[in-house]
């Protein structure tokens, strides 16, 4: 298990359905080491804090697994016309991963890193910025159907994380999965 890029970005003026939306979604690769405090990476943002960052969700963890499966989507709705891969960060995610699926992590495992430690605290939830962004009105209800939802992690030990970094996963309780929570979630307003 393997960070292949950490992300970040700032908040910047969206046009969804004709408002001007205040979002921080696009993220963008970083180079070298990024300091990770209790609220997040050094340079990053969230426009809203109320369902964005805060200490249970300081980092958004994404599985680069599954970007095939989004590109597929956006080719299917007429959002994409070509095959090129979605960059680093498009999802939104502060880390994109590989070797650790959302099937396989529980709410309460901490990951450790080099130099630092953080902790599964629940999946993402899919909004209409995420609609926005992957240019067409059915990607909540596909990630939804999908359960490739990603996951927030709080900051148990600051420090810094850096793309290439292994890291390995120490088991919580192993009461409530991430797929399992994702699954439990409401989407009503999706179908």
């Amino acid at each position: 298990m393997h960070i292949s890029h950490v992300n970040t970005g700032t908040a910047q003026a969206l046009s969804i359905e004709g408002r001007r939306i205040l979002s921080a979604i696009g993220k963008h690769p970083m180079a070298g080491p990024v300091a990770v405090g209790r609220l997040g990476l050094a340079g990053d943002e969230q426009a809203d804090p109320s369902v964005h960052g805060g200490l249970s969700k300081a980092v958004y963890a994404y599985p680069q697994e599954h970007m095939a499966f989004w590109q597929a989507q956006r080719r299917e709705h007429g959002a994409s016309l070509f095959d090129d891969p979605l960059p680093p960060g498009f999802m939104g995610e502060n880390l994109s991963i590989h070797g650790l699926l959302e099937t396989e992590v529980w709410v309460g495992d901490r990951l450790h890193f080099a130099h630092c430690v953080l902790r599964v605290t629940e999946p993402r939830q899919p909004c209409y910025k995420f609609n926005a962004i992957m240019g067409f009105n059915q990607a909540g209800k596909a990630m939804a159907q999908s359960g490739f939802c990603g996951f927030y992690l709080a900051v148990d030990e600051p420090g810094t994380l850096q793309a290439g970094e292994a890291f390995t996963v120490e088991p919580g309780s192993r009461g409530l999965g991430i797929a399992e929570a994702f699954a439990g979630k409401r989407w009503k307003h999706m179908r």
